[in-house]
């Protein structure tokens, strides 16, 4: 018999605490009818071949009716967030859109030009290079239906969806060949960033700054869900789409990333450890604000999917 594919995320009633929780058929069935000793989805984790097991157990054969997803607030889905690992510059066009977007080269050369170097650099460093990788804060997490505050200072405030991977096993000095054995599952993480924060012009030998720039409270709207990695079939094709106020902004596939995302743990874990429950954002496509010259208003909608694993919707103010 063939297993019954679920979601695994934090949910709360009305006027109740938060509880984990795995989604079938838009209805909300509270893991701990299963798993009592387990209070989060971060308690999960720490034992996820086991709690995977479970899980499984109880979407094949439900334990009561579950609660409608519609009458639910959905939090963020790992709760306690754990650490943010993130990729940067790591889908090919986006890093040729931003090198053509901020003139990152001579400074009389062409669009054309300009593209032309940029894609030379990326597929020199895809050959011979290795991963550029930043950390964020869990306190920056919010939930994929929150409202996004735009903070007070700083200028073009800019959206980045990203297809996040969630760990589900203590990951050191991990091979390429074995990274996805330390996979728990996938969601979506919108990596917001402000623009003008980013340089310290004052201070260049120190380059860029992405403690001010990307991690403001609520900077990276995570979930709905994480989906469970024997349910996503191949995580390097998903497509990645991002509207603002009803208009596509970013569409791109997971295809187009730099370095994979066996290379991304297998990267990462020989430099830090990584925990049941991290979180390892993997970059982003070609789309974002830079690009358009076009940056994040309070009243703007964002509406963000990637294929299976759910969407978000994020009011700006």
């Amino acid at each position: 018999m063939s297993s019954t594919p679920f979601s695994l995320g934090t949910f709360a009633e009305a006027s109740g605490s938060p509880f984990p929780g795995i989604v079938l058929d838009d209805k909300v069935h509270d893991t701990r009818a299963v798993l009592p000793e387990a209070a989060t989805t971060r308690d999960l984790l720490a034992d996820w071949e086991a709690s995977l097991e479970a899980l499984q157990g109880l979407a094949d054969a439900p334990v009561g009716p579950g609660l409608p997803l519609g009458d639910l607030r959905v939090l963020a889905p790992v709760q306690l967030p754990g650490q943010i690992i993130a990729a940067g510059a790591n889908y090919r066009e986006h890093v040729i859109q931003i090198t053509v977007a901020h003139r990152l080269g001579k400074a009389d050369a062409t669009e054309e030009e300009l593209r032309e170097q940029a894609a030379r650099e990326i597929d020199e460093r895809r050959a011979n290079g290795e991963p550029y990788v930043w950390i964020g804060v869990p306190s920056a997490i919010s939930g994929p239906y929150d409202d996004i505050v735009l903070p007070s200072f700083g200028e073009n405030h800019d959206w980045e969806l990203e297809l996040g991977v969630i760990i589900g096993r203590e990951a050191r000095e991990v091979s390429p060949a074995e990274a996805l054995d330390y996979v728990a599952g996938y969601t979506i993480c919108n990596d917001l960033t402000t623009r003008s924060l980013v340089p310290r012009p004052e201070i260049p030998m120190m380059g860029t700054d992405w403690m001010r720039s990307k991690n403001q409270p609520g900077f990276y709207p995570t979930g709905p869900y994480v989906v469970p990695a024997r349910f996503v079939a191949d995580p390097h094709d998903l497509d990645i789409t991002l509207r603002l106020n009803g208009k596509v902004m970013q569409k791109g596939n997971t295809g187009d990333m730099v370095f994979d995302i066996p290379a991304l743990i297998s990267y990462v874990s020989h430099r830090l450890v990584l925990q049941p429950g991290d979180m390892l954002i993997t970059g982003s496509p070609e789309g974002n604000g830079s690009h358009y010259g076009r940056f994040l208003r309070a009243g703007d909608v964002m509406e963000s999917e990637i294929s299976g694993l759910g969407s978000q919707r994020n009011v700006c103010r």
